[in-house]
């Protein structure tokens, strides 16, 4: 990928070919959140922790003392965003909501790793659309771009309705290899070059 023109993919989402072996990564949707030539960070967003609740978090953190706990909060799912730091809590936001520590990515979605935002989610003051997510994926410094080039990942334009509204794992990563004009069926899982 040449990225003389500045060409990084921070924004974009990266579809999993089924031919990826890491099981971390089966049918991942990830939002790239971060790339320049340094390397990259996304956020995995179709891979939930449903052993997990978002409370627990709450509960460890020792906020369920300090807010009034919205009940819609005892619903939100936990997502594993990636194998590193599997500890470090980000919200990914609907850029209505921001804060002096929130990334805005484009101009539909922002992330904010803050204690005080999953503090106004519990409480109901939050974004208007989230995901809670844990942990994060990460890329050397040209690694991504390699990857890309042995068809480990497919690059598609994220959607609101896309990131927050389709909950279920796999619909999200066939939904999001539709928009690119695929029938998800036909993708080979063999990597390689015709």
């Amino acid at each position: 990928m040449d990225k003389s023109d500045g060409a990084f993919l921070t924004g974009k989402l990266l579809l999993a070919m089924p031919g990826l072996s890491d099981p971390r990564f089966h049918r991942a949707v990830i939002l790239v959140c971060a790339h320049d030539e340094n390397g990259a960070m996304g956020l995995v967003l179709n891979h939930s922790l449903p052993g997990l609740p978002f409370t627990r978090i709450l509960d460890s953190l020792n906020l369920s003392s300090d807010i009034q706990v919205d009940p819609a909060a005892l619903d939100i799912p936990v997502i594993c965003g990636g194998p590193v730091e599997p500890g470090r809590g980000f919200l990914l936001h609907s850029a209505e909501f921001s804060c002096p520590d929130t990334l805005k990515i484009n101009q539909d979605v922002s992330v904010t790793g803050t204690v005080d935002t999953l503090k106004d989610v519990a409480s109901g003051k939050g974004p208007a659309r989230f995901l809670f997510i844990l942990g994060y994926a990460g890329w050397d410094s040209g690694q991504l771009e390699s990857e890309i080039q042995h068809n480990s990942w497919l690059v598609s334009e994220p959607t609101p309705e896309l990131l927050f509204e389709t909950e279920d794992e796999e619909s999200k990563w066939t939904k999001a290899v539709q928009t690119l004009g695929f029938d998800p069926t036909m993708l080979s899982g063999d990597a390689g070059r015709a």
